[in-house]
């Protein structure tokens, strides 16, 4: 029986309780417990050769992005952003390992993705500016095109039919949650705050994480 992903979505549901009733010893117990148990389920199922190894990179910089944020959001947010980038950046190796091959598909992905999120990221680059947070545009910017990339690159295995579609579709999903996740960050740290913001950013980001994970060992497994 996999017990995995009860486990991860159990935990899951426990940090959003800590957040809403502001529980921080549950929240310091269950918010890295989640990236711990997806990366003991891809560990245990698919190993971490090839394309796997770089998914397990990738769980373990968001674990250190987690642990950045939740002791420190504001002191801390540069080393958190810098280590969700290189989360990005490893699971967008991982799923173009092997180069998936250019179809008329992924230019309308690509377009989608472009155009989904060109004007959200103006959004909170023109809130930097008249918050004189200047110093954070370029990161910002940066770090909102790897993970359009990351996103890019999962929605493709969408048309790429050495994918199995219950796994493409899982990470797809996945990856746009995590993607909708970071914009409610943003929004809500830089723009103006939501009601509840960071207990939908962490939902998200958690489903995000799950889906996107179970799909890689679907695909893998």
């Amino acid at each position: 029986m996999n017990i995995f992903l009860p486990a991860a979505l159990l935990f899951a549901a426990l940090e959003s309780l800590a957040l809403w009733k502001r529980w921080t010893r549950l929240e310091y117990i269950a918010k890295p417990a989640v990236m711990l148990i997806l990366f003991a389920w891809l560990f245990t199922s698919i190993g971490l050769n090839d394309a796997a190894l770089w998914f397990g990179l990738g769980i373990i910089f968001s674990l250190a992005g987690d642990v950045f944020l939740m002791i420190a959001l504001d002191r801390f947010f540069i080393f958190g952003l810098v280590a969700f980038l290189l989360a990005h950046i490893a699971y967008v190796i991982g799923f173009n390992i092997p180069l998936p091959e250019f179809s008329a598909w992924g230019l309308v992905f690509a377009v989608i993705v472009s155009l989904g999120g060109a004007r959200i990221i103006r959004r909170i680059v023109t809130a930097l500016a008249s918050n004189g947070q200047s110093a954070m545009r370029t990161p910002i910017l940066i770090y909102s095109l790897v993970i359009s990339l990351m996103l890019l690159s999962a929605m493709m295995k969408l048309s790429d039919l050495t994918w199995n579609a219950n796994a493409a579709a899982l990470v797809s999903l996945g990856a746009l949650l995590f993607y909708i996740s970071d914009i409610l960050l943003a929004w809500n740290k830089f723009v103006a705050p939501i009601q509840h913001g960071r207990i939908y950013n962490i939902a998200a980001y958690h489903l995000g994480q799950i889906m996107l994970i179970a799909g890689v060992i679907a695909q893998f497994k």
